[in-house]
């Protein structure tokens, strides 16, 4: 471009004008050179690897070749040449350093990226290993803990599962036993051999008996515990006719259909039957009845299954969105620390030789850098100088006459 001006110039005047362009003639040519060199066709690898390590230090290369070509002219004009030329000397050696710590810093990033990728890779494989170790490991801890929650004092679950898996078998078996009976009736009744409804609503009754049975008896204890001698009388008259009841219409029934031979005598029957009763409830109430009615009982009215409560029962739970509030607040404030970190990795380079271009700018303007570099921070570049200071200019001094 340069030499394109020089040939337009008359004859006598080229000589001067290449004397005084040289300084700077060999510039664009360099810059052509240099941009082409990124253009040329390679593999993508390759150019990925130019732009990012060549084509910001070259940016900072061209610009320090043009501002100190330029400031050749200014020397003549200026006062202080020494500490200008000085100046442009030390913007040089920071530019240096600043490629220097451009490369580094990209081969820092690089490493972190590495590093946190593998962190990352660690931390999955960890979680991962923990989530199959609880997937095996869960059956195994829940029947260690409800073994250990059964031996301690509480509630008998055990008991109480066996009351209410008694209670439906003695249903079934009696309602096996009243079936052909209360169809029948209810055939009589309702004048229609419809009888789907029948043995749902029949098993549903009997088993209500039955557990009516159990809290029978656990009112009777309860009555003895009290020694009132009037609440123990009405209990004892309310089991007679529970007794009474089951007998003639449950345990009757089954004996007719277990033992034939003795139903053709009505009182050996209602006898078989009353001995049935007791022996089946008695051995049912103290091998489980006995642990399993209270918390029946207590289900039922809505009362604590235990009368000791525990000495944390009354303070309050954390909630679980609380903790889990916690943790994202955590993670966020993690994940911010960990992007400004990220940010200055990646902008420190940059800047170090965009800070470099500056300098060499404001050297040839104002005859003072703007930076002091490196930077450690990238607080300190905007905390490091006072723009308005920096780009003050001195006052010139007045010539006296």
């Amino acid at each position: 471009m340069i030499d394109r001006i020089i040939g337009k110039l008359p004859e006598a005047w080229r000589g001067p004008a290449e004397l005084l362009a040289a300084p700077i003639a060999w510039v664009p040519v360099l810059q052509q050179t240099l941009i082409s060199f990124f253009f040329e066709p390679q593999p993508g690898w390759m150019a990925a690897l130019k732009y990012i390590f060549l084509l910001f230090p070259v940016l900072l290369g061209v610009v320090a070749v043009w501002c100190t070509g330029l400031s050749v002219y200014t020397l003549p004009f200026r006062s202080g040449r020494t500490r200008f030329v000085s100046l442009v000397l030390l913007a040089w050696w920071d530019a240096a350093l600043s490629v220097w710590l451009y490369w580094v810093g990209m081969v820092r990033v690089v490493g972190v990226v590495l590093g946190w990728a593998l962190g990352i890779s660690r931390l999955a494989i960890r979680l991962m290993m923990g989530f199959l170790r609880d997937v095996v490991g869960t059956p195994f801890a829940m029947s260690s803990m409800l073994i250990r929650g059964y031996f301690k004092p509480g509630v008998p679950w055990l008991g109480f599962t066996m009351l209410l898996l008694w209670g439906a078998l003695e249903a079934a078996v009696f309602t096996y036993t009243l079936e052909p009976r209360i169809t029948t009736l209810m055939a009589d009744l309702s004048g229609s051999d419809e009888s789907r409804f029948t043995v749902p609503i029949l098993y549903a009754f009997v088993l209500a008996l039955v557990l009516a049975s159990f809290a029978c008896v656990q009112a009777l204890i309860n009555a003895a515990r009290t020694k009132d001698p009037r609440f123990i009388a009405q209990i004892i008259g309310i089991e007679l006719f529970t007794i009474c009841f089951e007998v003639m219409f449950l345990y009757r029934g089954l004996v007719e259909v277990t033992m034939p031979w003795i139903a053709k005598d009505n009182g050996a029957t209602v006898a078989t039957a009353a001995v049935g009763w007791f022996g089946v409830r008695g051995l049912t109430w103290f091998l489980f009845g006995q642990y399993g009615t209270p918390p029946l009982l207590a289900l039922i009215a809505r009362r604590p299954l235990t009368d000791v409560e525990a000495p944390h029962a009354s303070m309050r739970s954390e909630p679980f969105w609380r903790l889990a509030m916690d943790d994202f607040r955590r993670d966020l404030d993690w994940l911010h620390i960990k992007s400004d970190e990220m940010l200055e990795l990646l902008a420190l380079p940059v800047v170090h030789l965009l800070g470099a271009a500056l300098n060499f700018a404001m050297i040839l303007t104002a005859s003072r850098p703007v930076f002091n570099l490196p930077f450690r921070s990238l607080k300190e570049v905007t905390e490091s100088r006072d723009m308005e200071t920096t780009m003050h200019l001195e006052p010139r001094k007045q010539v006296s006459l």
